[in-house]
C-alpha cells in the first residue's frame, strides 16, 4: 500500500474518482442537480410555451433527469400522460431542447445548463408488463401448485 511522507498508509484506492456512475451510482451532488432540472424542466414544460401540434394539449410527465457526471449533459426520461404517441412526443421535445435548456437556464443557478436528451420512460411498460404476467392464469396455476406442495411437506413434518 502506498505510503504518505508522514509514513501512515494512504487511502487514495477508497476515493471516489466521480469519472462514471457505473456501480458506485450517481454522486450526491449528480442526484441534486437531477432533482433540480427535473423540477425546472416541469416548471418550464406546464407553461406551454412550445409551439408545436406534437405537443399541442399533451401533459409531459417527467420522471427523472440524470446529469453526466461533469454536468454538460442530462438524460431526461419522460413519458406523456397515458403513454399514448410516447416516439412522437419524445422527438418533438428533443426538436425543442435548444428552447427548454434556455428556459431552465433562467430557473437554475449552474455554471453551465446542461445539453438535454430526451428518452422515452419504458419503467411504466415494464412495470405493466409484469404486472399483467403476474396477474396471468398460468402463473396463479403455478402459485397454487406451489402451495399444494408445500401444504404437503408441512403434514410430513
Amino acid at each position: 500500500m502506498p505510503r504518505h511522507p508522514t509514513g501512515r498508509p494512504t487511502r487514495s484506492s477508497s476515493r471516489r474518482t466521480g469519472r462514471n456512475d457505473g456501480p458506485i451510482g450517481p454522486s450526491q451532488r449528480q442526484l441534486r442537480v437531477g432533482e433540480a432540472l427535473r423540477h425546472a424542466l416541469a416548471e418550464v414544460l406546464t407553461r406551454n410555451e412550445i409551439r408545436d401540434p406534437d405537443l399541442d394539449g399533451v401533459s409531459v410527465t417527467v420522471t427523472q433527469v440524470k446529469p453526466s457526471p461533469d454536468m454538460r449533459y442530462a438524460t431526461v426520461y419522460c413519458e406523456p400522460l397515458g403513454g399514448q404517441n410516447a416516439k412522437v412526443i419524445v422527438a418533438a421535445l428533443n426538436r425543442h431542447k435548444g428552447f427548454l435548456r434556455g428556459e431552465m437556464g433562467h430557473r437554475i443557478t449552474m455554471k453551465f445548463t446542461p445539453e438535454l436528451r430526451f428518452v422515452e420512460d419504458e419503467s411504466f411498460a415494464e412495470a405493466q408488463k409484469i404486472e399483467n404476467i403476474l396477474k396471468s392464469e398460468r402463473v396463479s396455476r403455478d402459485l397454487a401448485a406451489s402451495g399444494e406442495d408445500t401444504e404437503d411437506r408441512e403434514d410430513q413434518d
